[in-house]
């Protein structure tokens, strides 16, 4: 017995394993195919700076290129913009980096912008993002390091050097923002979309 009511399975155009484990905890049949596209160019060519519409926009170009590939297909899009005032930040490129990005953060409160779309046949059918502010504590520089040196390489996988569903939690005051918007895909928005296109049993 499933919940899932599609002919096939959806589409999540994402490799993102907290994106995969939210579909899958929610009962979901989907399969994971990420879009080939370069989320820097398209951001650049689109003289965007709210991170809200970047987080949007790259949500939709990746759900419509692989929309494009599998027709008749229900593909979902997702994309996640960190940002500290007027600065946005992308996933560090190594450990320096990441030390640079929990020192800005630090003490701060910063806003994760969390993006979905659904393509299907080349066209977006849904879209919505939500957001989450996030209150960092201060942080030491022994701190830093003992964090960049158990979490390791995790740190370059994910804007902003945490993983709130791992050692990242230990860096946070205090959440404001649903779970799944800090996780990077606005889940109850997205299965209240599924259930109007009767994909889902419940």
């Amino acid at each position: 017995m499933t919940i899932w009511r599609g002919k096939d399975p959806l589409i999540l155009a994402s490799q993102s394993r907290a994106r995969k484990m939210l579909l899958a905890s929610a009962g979901i049949e989907f399969e994971a195919l990420p879009a080939d596209i370069d989320e820097r160019a398209i951001q650049e060519n689109s003289g965007l700076s709210a991170p809200a519409e970047i987080a949007s926009l790259l949500a939709r170009e990746k759900a419509l290129f692989v929309s494009s590939e599998r027709p008749g297909r229900f593909v979902v899009g997702a994309d996640q913009t960190l940002a500290l005032a007027d600065r946005l930040f992308s996933k560090p490129a190594g450990r320096d980096q990441a030390a640079e990005q929990l020192r800005a953060l630090a003490g701060q409160v910063h806003e994760l912008y969390s993006a979905v779309a659904v393509a299907q046949d080349g066209k977006i059918l849904f879209a919505d993002t939500s957001v989450a502010r996030m209150s960092m504590r201060p942080l030491r520089e022994d701190g830093i390091n003992a964090y960049l040196g158990q979490a390791g390489e995790a740190v370059t996988t994910s804007v902003g050097a945490y993983q709130l569903e791992g050692l990242g939690v230990h860096l946070f005051e205090r959440i404001d923002g649903d779970h799944f918007t800090i996780l990077g895909l606005p889940l109850l928005s997205l299965l209240a979309f599924l259930r109007s296109e009767n994909l889902l049993a419940i």
